[in-house]
């Protein structure tokens, strides 16, 4: 006999979500482009606090300080279990040509050209859940 699992999500520590973002590679950021949300892959790494990500995006279409979202997920199906986690706040183009070859050398991207830029987003707010099965009630 099978007993049935209920899907929840568990709420990590701002500490816990960061680590879990600094062990990933892959994400999707998030900004609004002519009132309209738009989420792209993404590539990224946390240094000094920051998290400096890589996205097929025009550069132009975020402006100066925008305030942007980086998701990073993983979630193993079928179970549903794994964790998300959401780190919001202002980011600027990474603009020096120096820093800018380091870290196209460094993170994969998956545009070249006017498509490709590399962002420096500072978090202000990071957030994140553990999804977990429970069974018959159990951990609730």
């Amino acid at each position: 006999m099978t007993v049935p699992a209920d899907l929840r999500m568990i709420e990590v520590s701002g500490t816990e979500a960061l680590w879990l973002l600094e062990g990933s590679a892959q994400g999707r950021l998030v900004y609004i482009q002519r009132e309209v949300a738009v989420v792209r892959p993404a590539t990224h790494v946390m240094e000094y606090g920051r998290l400096v990500v890589r996205a097929p995006v025009q550069a132009a279409t975020i402006p100066g300080r925008a305030l942007l979202t980086y998701q990073v997920d993983e979630i193993r199906s079928p179970a549903g279990t794994g964790w998300t986690v959401s780190a919001h706040g202002p980011a600027d183009v990474i603009a020096d040509p120096d820093e800018a070859a380091h870290y196209r050398r460094t993170l994969p991207g998956w545009a070249h050209g006017p498509h490709d830029t590399l962002l420096r987003l500072h978090p202000q707010s990071v957030s994140g859940f553990r999804l977990a099965r429970t069974v018959n009630g159990v951990g609730r």
